[in-house]
C-alpha cells in the first residue's frame, strides 16, 4: 500500500510518519482486502491540529475520516478511530463486494462546480441575473454502483449526498442523509 503523509504548513516528523503507517496499515489489513493507497493530511485550525485520512480500496470504494485535537498524535488517533469504525461496520459487505466484483467500480467523468454565495445574500431578493458565479471548476467521477453499494460508499466517505449511476437501470440516482437520520434515494427511473 502506498502512503502519502503530508502537512499543510506543518513539519511532519519521521516518528509521526512511522506511527501513521503502522496504525493505518494494521487497521486496513484487518478490515479491507487489497487497499491501494492512503492519504493522510495534517493541518492547523486555530490552536487545534486537524487530521484528514482517506483510504482508497482496490474495488474503487473510498473511506474518509477527519478529526481535530489540541495534539497532533491525538488528532490522528481520533481520525483513524473513525476510519476503523467505518471499516468495521462494513467489513462483511466490503469483503462480499470484493468477491462479487472482479473489476474495479466503473466510473464516468463529470464536471463539478462550486458556486459563490455573496456575503450579502438575501433569499427574498431576485438576482439580477440567474447565472451563478463559479469560483471553482473540478472534475469528479460518477461511479456505477448498486443502491446498497452507493449507501455504503456515502457512509464510508462520510458524505451527506452521493450521485451515482444505478447499475441495474443505467440511470443517474442520488442517495442522501435525511434530517431524520434515514437515507433518502432519488431514482428517476429509466429515461425514455
Amino acid at each position: 500500500m502506498r502512503y502519502q503523509i503530508t502537512g499543510k504548513h506543518i513539519d511532519i516528523g519521521q516518528s509521526l510518519q512511522e506511527h501513521v503507517k503502522q496504525e493505518v496499515g494494521s487497521i486496513v489489513e484487518k478490515y479491507a482486502e487489497r487497499p491501494t493507497d492512503a492519504v493522510i493530511t495534517f493541518s492547523k485550525d486555530g490552536h487545534e491540529f486537524v487530521c484528514e485520512a482517506t483510504v482508497h480500496l482496490s474495488t474503487g470504494l473510498t473511506a474518509n475520516a477527519k478529526a481535530k485535537s489540541s495534539e497532533i498524535y491525538s488528532s490522528f488517533d481520533k481520525s483513524v478511530g473513525k476510519l476503523e469504525k467505518q471499516l468495521r461496520r462494513y467489513k462483511r459487505r466490503l469483503k462480499d463486494h470484493h468477491k462479487a466484483r472482479r473489476t474495479p467500480v466503473e466510473s464516468i467523468g463529470a464536471p463539478s462546480y462550486i458556486l459563490a454565495r455573496g456575503d450579502d445574500h438575501d433569499e427574498t431578493a431576485e438576482p439580477e441575473t440567474l447565472t451563478p458565479i463559479i469560483i471553482a471548476e473540478m472534475k469528479t467521477d460518477i461511479k456505477s454502483l448498486s443502491v446498497g453499494e452507493a449507501v455504503m460508499q456515502m457512509e464510508l466517505a462520510d458524505e451527506s449526498v452521493l450521485v451515482f449511476r444505478n447499475e441495474s437501470q443505467k440511470s443517474l440516482n442520488v442517495v442522501y442523509k435525511r434530517a431524520d437520520g434515514n437515507i433518502g434515494w432519488i431514482d428517476p427511473g429509466p429515461q425514455e
